[in-house]
């Protein structure tokens, strides 16, 4: 066999290889899927190849064989779980939209806290996780509360650079994950409905909602 004839035949075995290495969106999510909940459920040092493998009926080397570390396909489930929950509200007025956020964000708080708090020792270790976790958790949700805020300034409900409002996204933000820790439960509708009128609007020189 000549050299060129091994050269070529080590490309086709390339090609077949990266072939072999395909999988369909919809099995590259049932991946993601399956890692995540075990991230949720047992934290990240539980969290092994092995184990999703086993979850989801398939040989371990395609998921080395696709992301080749545990870190790597933790941050690639990450950012394909990235969901900006606050776009598309517009209610109208700046305190219509931070009520609708606070109800937006008690849908997804349980599940998201859960992600924190399983790589919260992780991420100090790992800066692609550290920015696959703010990619997918905290840079879309802060995004949307600053494009309510732009709004509500054109409006003119809020003046421009009121003191406040930088604020807003960690007060939000901060409350979702400090509930758990403070109270033992996860913030839902009521509890980040009564945050928002006691504390967010009235920082804002907005009027909360008269109490029933």
């Amino acid at each position: 066999m000549t050299s060129g004839d091994q050269a070529q035949g080590e490309v086709r075995q390339r090609e077949a290889g990266s072939r072999r290495s395909k999988i369909t969106p919809e099995r590259e999510r049932e991946f993601y899927e399956a890692v995540l909940d075990q991230l949720r459920d047992h934290g990240y040092e539980a969290v092994t190849m092995e184990g999703v493998a086993a979850a989801t009926k398939c040989s371990k080397s395609t998921l080395y064989r696709q992301w080749k570390t545990k870190p790597l396909f933790v941050a690639a489930a990450l950012r394909a779980n990235r969901c900006v929950r606050f776009a598309g509200i517009d209610t109208g007025s700046l305190a219509g939209d931070l009520r609708a956020a606070a109800c937006s964000a008690a849908e997804w708080s349980g599940q998201d806290t859960l992600l924190m708090q399983a790589l919260s020792h992780a991420i100090l270790q790992d800066g692609d996780l550290k920015q696959a976790l703010r990619d997918a958790l905290v840079e879309p949700e802060i995004a949307g509360i600053d494009e309510m805020l732009r709004r509500g300034v054109a409006r003119g409900e809020i003046p421009a650079g009121h003191p406040a409002a930088e604020f807003v996204a960690a007060q939000l933000m901060g409350v979702i994950r400090a509930r758990p820790m403070l109270e033992g439960k996860h913030a839902d509708v009521e509890y980040l409905t009564r945050f928002v009128e006691a504390a967010v609007l009235p920082a804002l020189g907005l009027e909360a909602a008269s109490a029933p």
